[in-house]
């Protein structure tokens, strides 16, 4: 038995608030992908729309079953549907969107009609509201158009240290040659003057008395050393910026680096001082040295940070020896702010220095100034085509929970997303280029009440505003009826299907105060057969009533008074619940009509088991759950009608196991269309085919010739799961044909054997023809009596001649 009910009962609630944080956040962080709805824990509809934009209340009041916490009516709209909840009873309210304001970009050519500045549109739409839906993300478009003749305000901030001498003197002309230049781009254009040296304390420059009036050496005549001064008002008049920048005189200071950033925040917050218009404006920032940052004014013993503010009097910056120097950031914040666009035209030896001050200031540029400033018309047309080319969009803060995501539709059909969404490269005048747009909203903001963001073109003065409303609560909220009757005598607020509890109560009818939420006499009623086991460890005893536990898999759920029932632990058949023939009902199947078995895996229609002949299981077997078992061993197969061992099974199936693994025989040609109904296996040789003892089914070993008198071995049978086998051997063995080089080899060496034979018998027959006719030719000559003397024509074949001149000498 629990001991709990000797502590008091404020600290047994404390043990339960902390025992349950506990569980929900270990259960939390057990779903690593669980559903967002369940996961919210949500007590109200509007906890539970801010959840997610998936997520759904259903407000019906016999909704919830027995032992299902309040926040069971949280979950995704399908679920809720699946679970017994009418649409018409779910809340899912959805964000939207209005223009409110939607002016048309100008379309205008140059030479035409003058405008006022601020009559002039190249961002559309300018005002629009969203009403945001927690996880919902709500779109529009931004068009941007480059305008034609649009007016340019100019600042020129130079550097007056002594090294800058000779190119004072080229800049004293460039008010008219400048005006000239940019009359090609615009017709409304005004340009101003500043000049800045260094803060006016030691060690930036000398204090001495003589060098507080000459800081230059030797005879050079040089004026007072300054932070900062705003010597011409932005003008149309140029000649009247030649003058003024006539009258200027180089200054000196100690020091390499400059003064500069003290220079451009006051440039850029001096709006009226310097004449800036609401229009594109332009500072030119011309030196030929560093600058100094936040921290380096501690040398002279400043350390107050740059307030940002305007400290201008009679246009001189008179505070320099007060504030430290501002920090890189706190000019980007402020030349943003202020829509300023910055060109630095610097040496080439400081090119690297500003380059990277390039990449951290937006909308800005660096251009390569001569040694004597000759160039710098040029340079600031180029700067600017460069910058104008170019739109990026920037957002004011964002409230907390809310994220916006751009993406850009450029020239050409280019689209980007992410960080690139948010600009457009090479736009030329009178292009237009597309942003979409995307914010949404997380969570609902603390107060609930609108919030307002601004979308701007970097470097532009014009802006979308949008007003950000946040769905925080559900339609049915309105309807809500404090203290109702419904909620235990008024202890809570009916709103939406359930009380919302008033503070101190507890219960999902608000029927059990904090305060004795825990004692041992409730936790009694949560022991079913007063039991060990509280909620059957299941769940968690609330006000007397058990609440039970929620699992990662939204479609589990425990029930019941003691949560000893869920929907997941009944039997299963093909791993599925309840053989996906019925649903699980505390444990135990309930099977859908015409399916029975403790997992709905038996089927009572006996359809399945009609064979062709209309019998059930062929009159050789009984149907037992839709499927048959064959009495008759023999018999195999869904409806008892295969037997494959009997006799004429391999010549029924022998053109088929012919074509489809020969690809000969009469079906060749329809073997695809009537030979499908067996699943052939090849085998490499005989011994490899299935033996019949070897299987748990009958197998039928066949032998067949075909038209070639080629034989082919192949087994049948239909296996466990009534699928018909066919192992064939993949190679058929044929007659061996006559060999034709040993027979022609054989009968030409017939030939010349039976040729020489004949030869010989004949050289035989003539030398004994020969020997015969000798012998008798013999015989006969020596019978032969021939006689000379008696022969009177007999001459002999002697002649003697006698030589008469013969002397015998």
């Amino acid at each position: 038995m629990s001991n709990r009910g000797n502590l008091p009962a404020k600290m047994n609630l404390k043990l339960l608030f902390i025992s349950t944080f506990l569980g929900v956040f270990c259960y939390s962080n057990a779903q690593k992908e669980g559903n967002e709805c369940i996961n919210a824990n949500a007590k109200y509809c509007g906890e539970c729309i801010q959840a997610g934009a998936k997520c759904g209340w259903c407000k019906d009041p016999n909704f919830l079953k027995q032992g299902e916490t309040v926040s069971t009516r949280c979950d995704e709209l399908q679920s809720l549907i699946k679970r017994g909840c009418a649409e018409a009873e779910i809340e899912n309210p959805h964000g939207t969107h209005k223009i409110i304001k939607d002016k048309p970009v100008t379309n205008r050519s140059k030479g035409a009609e003058k405008l006022k500045p601020e009559d002039i549109t190249q961002i559309q739409p300018q005002k629009l509201s969203l009403t945001l839906r927690s996880g919902e993300p709500q779109s529009f478009n931004l068009k941007f158009k480059r305008a034609e003749d649009y007016p340019i305000d100019l600042y020129y901030l130079m550097d007056l240290s002594y090294s800058m001498k000779d190119d004072l003197e080229n800049v004293k002309n460039l008010g008219t040659s400048l005006r000239v230049e940019m009359s090609k781009i615009t017709s409304d254009f005004r340009i101003g003057f500043g000049s800045f040296v260094e803060k006016t304390v030691m060690p930036y420059i000398s204090t001495t008395p003589a060098k507080l009036l000459n800081p230059c050496t030797g005879d050079q005549n040089c004026t007072s050393p300054f932070s900062y001064k705003n010597v011409l008002k932005l003008t149309e008049d140029g000649k009247k910026f030649n003058t003024l920048v006539g009258q200027q005189h180089i200054s000196g200071n100690l020091d390499s680096p400059e003064g500069g950033f003290d220079a451009i925040m006051q440039v850029a917050v001096c709006g009226e001082q310097i004449g800036w218009r609401n229009v594109t404006r332009l500072l030119v920032f011309s030196t030929d040295a560093g600058f100094h940052f936040a921290g380096d004014g501690k040398l002279g013993g400043i350390v107050l940070p740059n307030d940002g503010k305007c400290h201008l009097e009679n246009n001189v910056y008179t505070m320099s020896h007060y504030y430290d120097y501002p920090s890189i950031a706190h000019l980007v914040q402020k030349l943003s702010d202020n829509n300023i666009q910055t060109i630095f035209a610097v040496t080439e030896e400081f090119q690297p220095v500003y380059q990277e001050l390039k990449n951290l200031i937006p909308k800005s540029a660096v251009g390569t100034l001569s040694a004597n400033s000759s160039n710098v018309i040029n340079l600031i047309i180029d700067a600017y085509n460069s910058l104008s080319s170019e739109v990026i969009l920037e957002n004011s803060k964002l409230p907390e929970g809310v994220t916006i995501a751009y993406t850009s539709h450029c020239k050409n059909g280019v689209v980007s997303e992410g960080e690139n969404g948010r600009k457009c490269s090479n736009i030329s005048i009178g292009d237009e280029v597309m942003f979409s747009i995307s914010v949404t909203s997380k969570g609902c903001p603390k107060q609930g009440k609108p919030e307002t963001i601004k979308i701007k073109p970097l470097g532009f003065t014009e802006e979308v505003e949008i007003t950000l409303n946040f769905i925080c609560e559900c339609e049915c909220h309105k309807e809500g009826v404090k203290n109702s009757p419904k909620c235990h005598f008024g202890n809570g607020t009916y709103e939406c299907g359930a009380c919302k509890c008033n503070e101190g109560r507890v219960g999902r009818k608000c029927e059990c105060s904090s305060n004795d939420v825990a004692t041992e006499d409730m936790d009694r009623t949560c022991r079913k057969d007063n039991g060990t086991d509280i909620c059957s460890n299941n769940g968690d005893c609330v006000c007397g009533t058990c609440e039970c536990k929620k699992r990662d898999n939204p479609e589990e759920r425990y029930s019941g008074p003691y949560c000893e029932c869920d929907n997941f632990n009944c039997d299963r058949s093909g791993n599925k619940l309840c053989g996906g023939h019925g649903r699980c009902e505390c444990r135990v199947c309930i099977c859908d009509p015409m399916w029975t078995g403790s997992a709905c895996d038996c089927s009572l229609d006996n359809s399945t088991c009609m064979a062709s002949n209309k019998q059930i299981c062929n009159g050789r077997g009984t149907c037992e759950c839709g499927t048959c078992k064959c009495t008759n061993p023999k018999f195999q197969g869904p409806t008892c009608e295969t037997c494959p061992t009997c006799p004429g099974v391999c010549a029924e199936h022998k053109e088929c196991v012919q074509c489809r693994a020969f690809g000969t025989g009469e079906k060749k040609d329809t073997c695809e269309q009537d030979c499908s109904y067996f699943h052939l296996i090849k085998v490499k040789d005989r011994d490899k085919l299935p033996q019949p003892n070897d299987a748990s089914y009958p197998v039928m070993h066949c032998k067949e010739r075909d038209t070639n008198d080629c034989w082919f071995y192949y087994t049948y049978a239909v296996n466990n799961n009534t699928e018909k086998e066919v192992h064939v051997v993949e190679s058929q063995d044929c007659p061996a044909g006559p060999d034709i080089i040993p027979i022609v080899a054989g009968v030409v060496a017939g030939i010349v054997l039976i040729g020489l034979a004949l030869l010989l018998i004949w050289k035989l027959l003539m030398i004994i023809h020969d020997r015969r006719e000798f012998a008798k030719f013999e015989k006969e000559k020596m019978n032969a009596k021939w006689d000379t003397g008696e022969n009177p024509i007999y001459k002999s074949a002697v002649t003697t001649v006698v030589n008469p001149k013969y002397e015998g000498k």
